[in-house]
């Protein structure tokens, strides 16, 4: 049995959010995208301070398809160099674990 995993990230828009949701959930890496459709980010990028409106989507997957899952949105990010975050989690109750082993097959 696989346990749950979790991938932040954040998007310009909704629009942005929501097609790359589209295609991770279509390709079978994710299970769910919570899409936060208002985010305010602070950053420090490049050696300058940076403020910006942003969407931020929380992915559940399994953590066998984790780094696959990771490595395909980075590719269909709208951002040239996207802030993808992704954890095996700790803890899951057995429904979500059952739900999410079901993605990967049962593969662990």
């Amino acid at each position: 049995m696989s346990s749950a995993a979790l991938i932040w990230c954040p998007f310009a828009d909704e629009a942005g959010a929501e097609a790359a949701s589209n295609c991770l959930l279509d390709e079978g890496l994710v299970a769910c995208a919570n899409i936060f459709p208002a985010i305010r980010s602070l950053y420090n990028w490049r050696g300058e301070r940076g403020e910006a409106h942003e969407c931020g989507v929380l992915f559940k997957t399994s953590d066998v398809l984790l780094e696959r899952a990771v490595e395909r949105l980075e590719a269909v990010h709208p951002y040239d160099t996207p802030a993808i975050v992704g954890w095996r989690a700790d803890c899951t109750g057995k429904a979500t674990a059952d739900w999410l082993d079901s993605l990967s097959g049962g593969v662990a």
